[in-house]
């Protein structure tokens, strides 16, 4: 076959299939227009999931009758002139290709009275023909209605699904578009059926217009600037995880988007809060300088490229870290209810006689570990009046139920706190400090301790040693399969070392790792926290369940273990009323 120029209406055909996937990107790509043009309000009517009808009327600008057959034309925009506009794009829309591509394979008919008119006027473009240009009744603004889309494309037709389907993605696409920009009022109708009304409202009102005043109950307010960055919006706790992907919102200068980058530093900033194989729900704005970012990256505008991604990277993951490290235990909020060592503040002195661990001076370690039962056990108590002012959030240690739960009081009810996970949360952020210290804090060994190991886990072990080292260990391989620890992580000091090192080597000479932390450093970290910490049928003393209640309490991310469970739960006097029909 010769090489030949197509026909343009085959040319436009081409461009449509890249810019017109289904009546969703119809839509999408008239209401951009239309907020381009200033629209404060914009109502969208369906009708057989789009394919017979998509109408879309807002109160913009408007467009002059003399333009209404130039803005048909393929690449015909107001947005941009030069080169230099395409490298700083402050609008949604920009490539004058939509309305020709979908009057390529569409009925289309647009309606537009500008302000300064005296009236309306309208042309129709059918299958690429276009009609004359003719005067029309219409309020102020602009209508584009496209009927039977892909009526001249039979092939493209049969790909569309049914219409509740089509209809599914038109209103989950208004309602990126209203969370985008709140002080816009959207509607969105389907034979006669209102799927969507967003009278125009602050953010906070607008989310909760959309996504239910639950999300914003069990979310944060996010507010982070940096030089000529910003991040703002909701961030949901992490107990409001989701099954699904399906409430991740983002927006760069007002523009929806689905950025692999910005979703990966989301996912990050949440990585030792999040249970296994949820999803976390947010709605963010990054607003940067439209020059710092290019628009222009995929062919629907749903991907973005930042001149400098890494530092967009850790700009994101760092706000979303900081914002979710203060969820700590308070009375305003708790978590929904969904033999170790215990954590010393220091660590005293200890030699090992064949084989067994022995604390130096017990006067010593009484007064410095808060699991130690205290000297101030035998101090009076303070006033009524005095401990209600001082009241902690998770209250006072009542008893331990079934060695798995301490029991606490508070003026406001119960807490309920899984000991196994609020240790290992506790031990994970002082090990992340210690760690992350000028210097790896550990404890010498007066003789070193020799772990035995399968081959396998020695390798892996080995293949970690950088990660040991960091989190305070000194260790050297013995033989194919024995371990010698010299040196150990004061945190650790007492505990059955040995077993902790078996239990976190073990782990680690899997191939599919048991712990959902993405860094390696992380990983090794939050593993050996997990062996490390108490395990059921500890029996606890009521100082040592009080200790730990106050290290919650200090502790960033208390609210979940390393895993992403919840810690704790609480059981107002409310509900407890409610459970026995008290006040009835």
């Amino acid at each position: 076959m010769p090489i030949r120029i197509l026909p343009s209406e085959l040319v436009d055909q081409i461009a449509a299939g890249e810019v017109i996937e289904r009546p969703a990107s119809v839509v999408k790509e008239l209401i951009e227009n239309s907020l381009d043009a200033g629209a404060r309000r914009i109502e969208v009517d369906i009708e057989q999931g789009g394919a017979g009808l998509i109408r879309v009327r807002d109160d913009g600008c408007g467009i002059e009758a003399a333009s209404l057959p130039v803005a048909l034309q393929r690449h015909a925009t107001s947005k941009i002139a030069t080169l230099e506009d395409l490298a700083a794009i402050g609008t949604l829309g920009f490539r004058g290709e939509a309305l020709p591509s979908i009057g390529s394979v569409a009925r289309l008919r647009l309606v537009s009275h500008p302000a300064e008119a005296p009236h309306a006027a309208e042309v129709i473009l059918e299958g690429g023909a276009m009609g004359e240009v003719r005067p029309a009744a219409h309020p102020r603004g602009t209508t584009v209605e496209v009927r039977d889309l892909f009526f001249n494309v039979p092939a493209r037709r049969k790909f569309l699904r049914s219409a509740p389907t089509e209809l599914g993605h038109i209103a989950r696409l208004l309602e990126r578009l209203a969370l985008a920009r709140p002080e816009v009022s959207f509607r969105l109708r389907s034979a006669e059926r209102v799927l969507l009304d967003a009278p125009a409202a602050e953010d906070g009102t607008r989310v909760a217009q959309v996504l239910g005043q639950a999300f914003i109950e069990r979310a944060l307010a996010v507010d982070h600037a940096a030089g000529p960055v910003r991040l703002g919006g909701w961030i949901a706790l992490p107990t409001a995880a989701r099954a699904q992907p399906d409430q991740q919102h983002w927006f760069v200068n007002g523009r929806p988007v689905r950025d692999k980058l910005l979703m990966s530093a989301a996912r990050q900033g949440y990585r030792d809060v999040l249970y296994h194989g949820r999803h976390p729900a947010y709605v963010l704005h990054l607003t940067l300088d439209p020059a710092l970012v290019d628009v222009n990256a995929h062919p629907a505008k749903l991907e973005v490229r930042f001149r400098d991604s890494r530092q967009i990277h850790q700009f994101v993951l760092r706000v979303i870290e900081r914002a979710l490290a203060a969820t700590q235990p308070s009375p305003a909020s708790a978590p929904a209810a969904g033999s170790a060592p215990l954590l010393g503040e220091a660590s005293p002195p200890w030699r090992a006689e064949a084989g067994r661990f022995d604390f130096a001076g017990e006067a010593e370690r009484q007064a410095r570990s808060p699991w130690a039962v205290a000297a101030a056990v035998r101090e009076p108590e303070p006033p009524a009046a005095a401990q209600a002012e001082t009241e902690r959030p998770l209250g006072e240690a009542l008893a331990q139920l079934h060695g798995i739960y301490i029991l606490a009081q508070t003026r406001e009810g119960l807490i309920l706190v899984d000991m196994h996970a609020a240790h290992e949360r506790v031990l994970y952020e002082r090990l992340k400090t210690e760690r992350d210290g000028a210097a790896a804090v550990s404890q010498q060994l007066l003789e070193p301790l020799v772990v035995e190991l399968k081959p396998y886990e020695l390798d892996a072990l080995l293949a970690e040693r950088a990660a040991w080292e960091r989190a305070g260990f000194e260790l050297d391989a013995l033989g194919p399969a024995r371990l010698a620890l010299r040196r150990i992580p004061p945190l650790l000091a007492g505990g059955e070392i040995v077993k902790i090192v078996q239990s976190v080597a073990e782990a680690l000479g899997r191939e599919a790792p048991d712990h959902h932390l993405e860094a390696a450093a992380d990983r090794f970290l939050g593993t050996l926290a997990c062996r490390a910490a108490i395990h059921a049928r500890r029996r606890l003393t009521l100082p040592e369940m009080d200790a730990l209640l106050r290290q919650m309490e200090r502790t960033d991310r208390a609210n979940q273990c390393n895993h992403g469970r919840p810690t704790w739960t609480r059981l107002t006097l409310r509900e407890l009323d409610q459970l026995f029909l008290r006040g009835r």
